[in-house]
């Protein structure tokens, strides 16, 4: 049922040890020393991404310095037909960055450098190890910043953000990393350098740059992402509303919405997640709350202003029982945080968490609710429901214990049967974290036999070959017929 695969195949593998060293012998006359790693507690710490309830040991883990390296490993690979798999800071959590046993785990980890950052042009050039929140960081003295903001910001590197189309809680109002990226610069797995887009504001031919972010991988090697940068907002207010009921805090998300305001961000958080992230981080959160919202407002002091006591009679009218507004940058930076500890918060609860990613309509946001609590006590699994609520992408938290017999299985499905939810009430399986190999079966539901033939046919148009990052995003049609004959479709092996 799971992905995972013996964690030592290739160490075993009479074939796979002589194509190893076959393999080293060749990168290691134009690669330092340190660039290769091929011992078994080398490559150990690259077995699984932010999923790590499917591991796998690659082959070969390398680690370029410049493009140029990346280049003759791509070539090198495609000669010999070698998988690749590249790879960021891992912080994912749909297993794209899983490496193959018998395949190359490419760490774009040495990329980490800000090349040029154009306070004039409001744009930064960086290569794909940089983290998110370093963009940030840097832009500051300018007064400007990068605008999305994953919750594994301050680790997340741009090059993964890339892969996966990254959001983040201010992605409501400044949308995902493809709305704040010009141009890419990546590797084709036949070794030749491509840029996509450019800081014009055309650029001429078909629209690829929208097609690359968010290929998870499969697609290219990224080598260089140009951002563009925002100025800072004159003021940023946050309110936090607490509901008694969580279908109420999922009424208030619509109300803000057809008011007219389309705040920085618009996040909440149901009882078992308020409670975690409290007793983690102290935000004063109020623990007997059934759902927070929280809500950010930011532009002209004025703007603001007005907009603060709109959204607060709105919070009222829906049934909030107690509006807090921040006071100060201190306060709203401490509502902040125990959302953006969410994750690591209900890891101190639970031996094991299972973290979903489906986006539904806002309208849907009750109803979904409400059948995801149904869906728990079917499972007899405890559910966290964290919410970038204002675009309607939902993170569940499925809490389980990975050393019960069969727990994980039914995580599994549980996951599934959520996320097919999603696609029931007009939604999608992934609105940030991709499919890579946690919702691939899920993919055979949200689209048809047609519109999957023709994911295959731009993979294949980039990557003839299929050598870089297979068996992700795109299941292949014998997967779709086999998932959708299965009684409640259940999760099948991995072809």
């Amino acid at each position: 049922m799971s992905f995972i695969q013996p964690a030592q195949i290739a160490f075993d593998n009479p074939h796979l040890v002589e194509t190893r060293a076959e393999l080293v012998a060749a990168l290691r006359a134009f690669l330092p020393a340190d660039s290769v790693l091929e011992r078994q507690e080398e490559v150990r710490p690259y077995e699984c991404d932010g999923l790590s309830a499917y591991r796998q040991l690659p082959l070969l883990v390398l680690l370029p310095r410049t493009v140029e390296e990346v280049q003759r490993i791509l070539r090198l690979c495609h000669e010999r037909q070698v998988p690749v798999v590249a790879r960021g800071a891992g912080t994912g959590l749909s297993g794209g960055a899983l490496p193959l046993g018998d395949g190359v785990l490419l760490s774009l980890a040495r990329f980490n450098r800000i090349l040029e950052l154009d306070p004039v042009g409001r744009t930064a050039r960086v290569q794909p190890g940089v983290r998110n929140l370093a963009i940030t960081e840097a832009a500051a003295v300018h007064g400007l910043y990068y605008a999305p903001d994953p919750s594994s910001q301050i680790a997340c590197t741009i090059g993964g953000n890339v892969a996966e189309n990254s959001g983040g809680v201010h992605c409501l109002k400044y949308g995902l990393t493809v709305h704040n990226v010009l141009s890419v610069t990546f590797v084709t797995m036949e070794g030749e350098r491509i840029e996509l887009g450019s800081t014009a504001l055309d650029s001429p031919g078909y629209d690829l740059l929208a097609l690359y972010i968010g290929s998870e991988g499969m697609l290219g090697v990224t080598v260089e992402v140009t951002v563009k940068l925002l100025p800072v907002p004159e003021r940023a207010q946050a309110l936090l509303a607490a509901f008694d009921e969580v279908e109420k805090a999922g009424q208030a998300v619509g109300d803000i919405i057809a008011a007219g305001i389309i705040p920085a961000g618009l996040e909440m958080m149901d009882g078992p997640a308020i409670q975690a992230a409290e007793s983690f981080v102290h935000a004063g959160y109020p623990t007997d709350a059934a759902a927070i919202l929280i809500c950010e407002l930011d532009g002209t002091n004025r703007e603001v202003s007005e907009q603060v006591m709109e959204v607060r009679n709105l919070l009222f009218e829906s049934g909030a029982t107690e509006v807090r507004t921040s006071q100060d940058d201190a306060e709203r930076m401490r509502f902040w945080q125990g959302r953006k500890s969410a994750f690591p918060a209900v890891g101190r609860i639970s031996p094991d968490y299972y973290c979903m990613d489906g986006t539904i309509p806002r309208r849907a946001l009750p109803e979904v609710l409400r059948r995801t609590a149904e869906l728990s006590k079917e499972y007899g699994l405890r559910v966290a429901n964290v919410f970038h609520a204002g675009d309607g992408n939902m993170h569940p938290l499925i809490l389980f214990d990975a050393n019960q017999p069969g727990e994980l299985e039914r995580t599994e499905e549980l996951g599934g049967r959520i996320l097919e939810l999603c696609v029931e009430v007009g939604g999608t399986i992934t609105g940030e974290h991709g499919v890579g190999i946690e919702k691939i079966n899920q993919m055979c539901v949200q689209f048809t036999p047609e519109e999957l033939r023709q994911f295959r046919a731009v993979k294949e148009a980039f990557d003839p070959a299929g050598l870089l990052n297979p068996g992700k995003g795109v299941p292949t049609p014998r997967r779709c017929s086999e998932y959708r004959q299965l009684p409640d479709r259940k999760q099948v092996q991995t072809q």
